[in-house]
């Protein structure tokens, strides 16, 4: 999982993940809990946001990235 963020401001303007765990019934998970995701960054600020039922491995992976995503802008 790698997720890109955009920062302005010291708050979070958008999440996207940009490369996203891929193969059998992973991509049906990731497809719905992705744009979630990146809707609850941005609401958050930071990468204490919750999983989405369902898609524990892609959510973990996709707070993992956000949270470095993060350490690397500073925030």
């Amino acid at each position: 999982m790698q997720v890109r963020i955009t920062v302005s401001g010291g708050r979070i303007e958008q999440a996207q993940a940009v490369q996203a765990p891929k193969g059998g019934v992973s991509d049906q998970k990731t497809a719905l809990a992705v744009p979630k995701l990146n809707q609850e960054a941005v609401a958050a600020g930071n990468a204490d946001i919750d999983a989405v039922s369902g898609a524990t491995y892609t959510s973990t992976g996709y707070k993992q990235s956000l949270q470095s995503a993060l350490d690397q802008a500073g925030g």
